[in-house]
Formats: structure tokens, sequence, C-alpha cells
């Protein structure tokens, strides 16, 4: 089982990691339908990671961030997998996958959860239903 403070974290973590993979493709070309899908998604990514930073703050926790060589890595690989020239489909491609895998990070966390932490809960439950969303958001690019 997870406690609350495990849980936030990764909560923080995959909200970073989805802000990484959406600014890592905002400098690329695409159609202007695309970019605000994908500005709407950074900003509600940077909204729960602000409130899982004010959860923490409010609990006297100091969260485990997202590693800055893992946020490196993660730029350079989206870069490279859009080998210079992009597309809309190829980055909604990519923007679903990352989304999985934050879905079924989510997921899991939720089934491990030990705790009884209301607002923590709310928060998990609130990115696991953005990850859905936008999977659902990027289906209408491929």
């Amino acid at each position: 089982m997870k406690n609350s403070k495990e849980i936030l974290s990764s909560v923080l973590k995959t909200t970073q990691m989805g802000q990484v993979g959406i600014r890592s493709v905002l400098d690329t070309t695409m159609r202007p339908g695309l970019r605000q899908v994908l500005e709407s998604q950074l900003r509600e990514y940077d909204a729960i990671e602000t409130e899982a930073h004010s959860l923490a703050t409010q609990r006297g926790w100091e969260l485990r961030e997202l590693d800055p060589a893992v946020r490196f890595m993660s730029d350079m690989a989206v870069r490279m997998r859009l080998g210079g020239r992009s597309n809309d489909s190829k980055i909604a491609d990519m923007m679903i996958q990352g989304n999985t895998k934050g879905m079924i990070q989510s997921l899991k966390d939720l089934h491990r959860y030990g705790s009884s932490d209301e607002q923590v809960q709310i928060l998990s439950q609130k990115l696991l239903d953005c990850e859905t969303a936008n999977i659902r958001q990027m289906q209408g690019f491929l």
C-alpha cells in the first residue's frame, strides 16, 4: 500500500512528465486546433501540479519531483521521434502514448492507495480523469 505522500509525489511527477512532453512539441509546426488543445492540457497539468504542491505544503511534506535527467532525456526522446519534422498525427500519437502511461500509473496508485486522505484521493482521480480526457481529445488528430 502507498501512503498519501507517495501518491501525491506520483501525481506531481506525472503532471511534470506531461508538461515536459507537451512543451517538447509546442515549438514544432502544427495545426492551430492541435496547438490550442495542447496548450489547454498544459494549463491543466500545471493546475494539478500547483494543487499537489499546495496539499504537500499544507501537510508539511516535501515531495519528490521529476528528476532533471529524466526531464532532459524525455525532451530529447520526443524531439528524436519527431525527427526534425512533425505532423499532427505523429504528435497526437505520442501524446496518447504518454497519457496512457500516466493513466496506467494513476490507476495503479489508486489501487495501491492505503490511506484515507480524501483530498489526495480526489486529486489523484482528477489526474486520472485529465489523462482520460486528453486521450479523447488527441484521437481527433490521428
